[in-house]
């Protein structure tokens, strides 16, 4: 299933996508794809209804916003230097454990909406990513393996940084990550059985239609299943949190001399399965 959500800010509705362009209004069934939901078992509810009542569904308007996928999570958890390509292309090693931060949860949007460039800031970067939602709560898990069972989907992350707020304001990557507006996601959240395997999975981002970052989650190095296992013995993941699991190389701060956004810049990203995101960029 593709579960999606639909208008405009604070008033989003949850449905779910038909093929790429069909959406349907679930909104006279569940109250919204929230922690709540997860936790009280998730899916199997929504193909119960779509057995039974997919054809009186109303179908939502071609022109109404397409909002994040899930409700603001818990929390966002990112994972940094997470693909080797990308930790060459930023001179660092290979991390032995998973490098941790967190992003504000109030910094998700719609994967359409315009990204606000801070105040003072002039190095504002872009960060394709394959975000992870936890599906069922994961407290101490086991094992690699039983930490698949927590997934509740995937969808394309942005995870946008400005990397003067990050490296160069006292070391608090938080800073740089959690501006307003700095996570677009979406436009769907595709569930497990979607995506047959999330390490094969290719990945762009292009700034004013050329191309900055290409690769293929192939190159991760610490797989989904495994940071949730990770994570969890530091953590309780609740139901409705969100992972970000790093990025390919091609960023701005790689590029030679680096390169950042400026107010009217357009980013496109794509993740195959996942579909595309596009954000134009504005002064806050």
């Amino acid at each position: 299933m593709r579960l999606i959500r639909f208008g405009e800010k604070g008033q989003e509705k949850p449905g779910i996508l038909l093929g790429e362009k069909k959406r349907l209004d679930l909104s006279g069934f569940f109250k919204d794809w929230n922690q709540e939901f997860w936790a009280d078992g998730g899916t199997p509810k929504i193909e119960e209804l779509m057995r039974s009542r997919s054809d009186s569904l109303p179908q939502v308007p071609e022109s109404t916003r397409w909002a994040a996928p899930v409700a603001r999570p818990g929390k966002v958890i990112c994972i940094g230097l997470n693909y080797s390509d990308h930790a060459a292309e930023s001179n660092m090693p290979v991390p032995e454990e998973p490098i941790v931060f967190l992003k504000a949860s109030n910094t998700v949007v719609g994967p359409y909406d315009e990204v606000l460039i801070p105040r003072t800031s002039v190095k504002t970067d872009w960060e394709v990513e394959l975000g992870v939602l936890i599906g069922r709560e994961a407290r101490y898990v086991d094992s690699v393996e039983a930490a698949a069972s927590h997934i509740g989907g995937y969808c394309i992350s942005h995870d946008v940084s400005e990397r003067a707020f990050q490296l160069e304001r006292g070391g608090q990557w938080t800073k740089g990550k959690s501006c307003d507006t700095f996570n677009p996601l979406g436009p769907w959240l595709a569930t497990p059985d979607e995506i047959s395997d999330p390490a094969k999975l290719s990945m762009s981002l292009s700034v004013n239609g050329q191309l900055r970052q290409h690769g293929n989650t192939s190159t991760m190095i610490f797989n989904p299943a495994f940071l949730i296992h990770y994570l969890s013995q530091f953590m309780t993941l609740e139901s409705g949190d969100l992972i970000s699991t790093g990025t390919p190389p091609g960023v701005g701060l790689g590029m030679k001399p680096p390169q950042y956004l400026k107010s009217g810049d357009v980013v496109d990203l794509e993740i195959a399965g996942l579909g595309s995101q596009r954000q134009r960029f504005v002064s806050a």
